[in-house]
């Protein structure tokens, strides 16, 4: 049965680019609902597939995304058993490297992937002794069709790097090991070598989605154009994403314009916009508008647009008096204008200043709660089974969380394969109906992980020695989350070891939320607080398209607030050699009538 919806859940833009016979390019401008045409547009075409040889496929930029947008697709009553959602990277992974690795010299004999301690325990050792000095966060690179790119733009260490690289890729080699950049570079490899592997996924998949099409890099998209230009017009695409969102250029992302992608994958794509904004109101967007690289019509046309909202910028305040500040518009906003403190986020460049920031926060502020970086009590490794493991260790069996846990049941099952444990006859709802009866009583939360996942493998049926790599991965996880626990309780977080604590990891958001620009993007808030809005901070000073970059982080700030917006270029920083930051150029140079934030009564 094709699905059908009601008048009132979609506008008129919405239905064009979800109803369109074809391909489709959407420019979704902030707050227009991209999330939810995306995920209408995914329910309609799972609903009209025709064979069960056919599959949707949907790549997301994040976990969280693809979570979310599956939930909301069970929500609707369409069957989601031949829709495929994941980031890029594991679907590399699933329909590429682990099907075809028989015709990879780096991979037919067998592979897995390194987990961020095992990329930053090599890098190390390998960075030891090197000059001029190399640290291993120098040496973060992302691979194009065409090799290997530095993140890092200073020329005087490339050499110095390459070099560390070169013995990195042959350690992992000798390993059999690829990273998180690999699984790209390889896939590439594999689809530019054997064409055969395009075909046959052409044939299988319908429609191709990508979200956020704007952060695709420049590989990813080659990899995709691959599939859908042996498709020959069988396989559709639907990308939707914001061209003046892309900031994540440093890591290669970019917003391919209509025009070259039609040529690369030989697609008739047809360019639709959404420009309703329904998360802020209409002053909100008036002052983000100024920000846009790319010239889009944007209306507010939500339940907000009236509200009379607050946005100020600050440039007096000294980097000495910026927590106070803070803690004054905190107030301000929760106390005076009866916004949530969930509701609430503040913003900053850089995740070091941030997770200072928030245990100062923790302290000046002790009745609210804060969610905030490097707050988790335990490892946060993505790529390490049993950070896996522990999703479900420390969330409640409910019906609101079914779909994600099962999801995540199924996750840890693949990671069990590729382990070498037998698995084969255990579904993704057994396995979570086994942890589900898993009874732990312990409130010290890193002795209560060590119990579960004892009782785990107890229940899956194996033992730690039966595969090295779940054994490495469980004396990393461990080691890394004593290493947590230690520097948060030195900082004086309070609380940090109970169950208590770490369940609420998992949890729907309670607190006041911190994070970089580059976190935040996605999210919505009534309240947003950014200091440290400084050139060279924002943009970073080696960035060399600062103007540029500067637009699209700004844009990316000032579209997340509802109601408020509270812009900090505070004075008294200093550079490395010395020199005063000032305001952010593209900041300073905007004409604004901004508000003045009464003190609290």
């Amino acid at each position: 049965m094709v699905f059908v919806w009601n008048k009132k859940d979609l506008n008129d833009e919405q239905i064009d680019a979800i109803e369109h016979d074809g391909s489709v390019l959407l420019i979704a401008c902030p707050g227009s609902g991209k999330t939810r045409a995306l995920t209408y547009k995914i329910a309609l075409e799972l609903s009209r597939l025709e064979s069960d040889r056919q599959w949707v496929v949907a790549i997301t930029y994040t976990h969280r995304a693809a979570e979310e947008i599956e939930e909301r697709i069970e929500g609707l009553g369409v069957d989601t058993e031949r829709l495929w959602i994941g980031t890029i990277h594991s679907f590399c992974l699933d329909w590429i490297l682990r099907p075809y690795a028989i015709y990879h010299d780096k991979l037919k004999f067998g592979f897995r992937v390194a987990d961020q301690h095992e990329t930053e325990r090599h890098l190390e050792a390998l960075c030891q002794g090197r000059m001029p000095l190399i640290r291993p966060f120098h040496c973060n690179y992302f691979f194009t069709s065409l090799g290997c790119q530095l993140e890092a733009s200073n020329p005087f260490r490339k050499a110095q790097i390459l070099g560390v690289l070169k013995d990195y890729w042959a350690v992992l080699e000798a390993e059999r090991m690829i990273d998180f950049e690999m699984i790209l570079s390889c896939a590439y490899d594999l689809i530019a070598s054997e064409p055969s592997i395009s075909i046959l996924l052409s044939s299988i998949f319908k429609f191709v989605m990508v979200d956020e099409f704007q952060d695709t890099k420049e590989i990813q998209y080659a990899i995709l154009a691959a599939i859908l230009r042996a498709g020959a017009g069988q396989t559709c695409a639907f990308l939707v994403g914001d061209p003046n969102q892309a900031i994540y250029g440093s890591l290669g992302g970019y917003a391919m314009t209509h025009r070259d992608f039609t040529a690369l994958c030989g697609l008739k794509l047809a360019e639709k916009s959404l420009s309703s904004n329904y998360r802020s109101s209409s002053r909100i967007v008036e002052y983000f508008s100024n920000y846009h690289m790319l010239a889009t019509k944007i209306g507010a046309v939500g339940e907000d647009r009236d509200y009379e909202s607050l946005v100020s910028f600050d440039q007096e305040t000294t980097h000495h008096a910026v927590d106070d500040e803070i803690i004054r518009l905190i107030r301000y906003n929760c106390e005076q204008l009866g916004i949530a403190a969930r509701e609430v986020c503040i913003v900053g460049p850089r995740w070091m200043q941030l997770a200072a920031l928030t245990r100062r926060l923790m302290g000046a502020l002790p009745e609210y709660s804060f969610d905030g970086p490097g707050m988790a009590p335990f490892s946060r490794d993505q790529e390490n089974i049993w950070f896996k493991v522990a999703r479900l260790a420390l969330t409640e069996p409910s019906p609101k969380l079914y779909v994600r846990r099962t999801r995540w049941a199924m996750e840890i099952l693949t990671e069990l394969h590729h382990a070498g444990i037998p698995v084969r006859g255990l579904s993704d709802r057994e396995l979570l109906r086994r942890c589900n009866g898993i009874q732990i009583n312990e409130d010290d939360g890193l002795e209560y992980l060590r119990l579960f996942f004892d009782e785990f493998c107890l229940a899956v049926g194996f033992e730690l020695r039966d595969s090295p790599t779940l054994a490495e991965h469980h004396e990393t996880f461990f080691a890394r989350s004593e290493t947590q626990i230690a520097r948060l309780e030195e900082a004086g977080v309070q609380g940090v070891s109970a169950i208590a604590t770490f369940r609420r990891v998992f949890a729907s958001r309670t607190g006041i939320t911190i994070s970089t620009i580059h976190g935040v993007k996605g999210a919505e808030f009534d309240t947003v607080i950014a200091f440290a809005m400084l050139e060279g901070m924002v943009p970073h000073f080696s960035d060399p398209d600062g103007e540029t970059s500067a637009r699209k982080l700004l844009y990316v700030v000032c579209s997340r607030p509802r109601k408020n917006l509270h812009l900090i270029a505070e004075t008294g920083r200093r550079d490395g050699r010395g020199y005063p930051y000032r305001a952010t150029d593209i900041l300073g140079a905007c004409i604004f009538g901004y508000d003045d934030v009464p003190e609290i009564a």
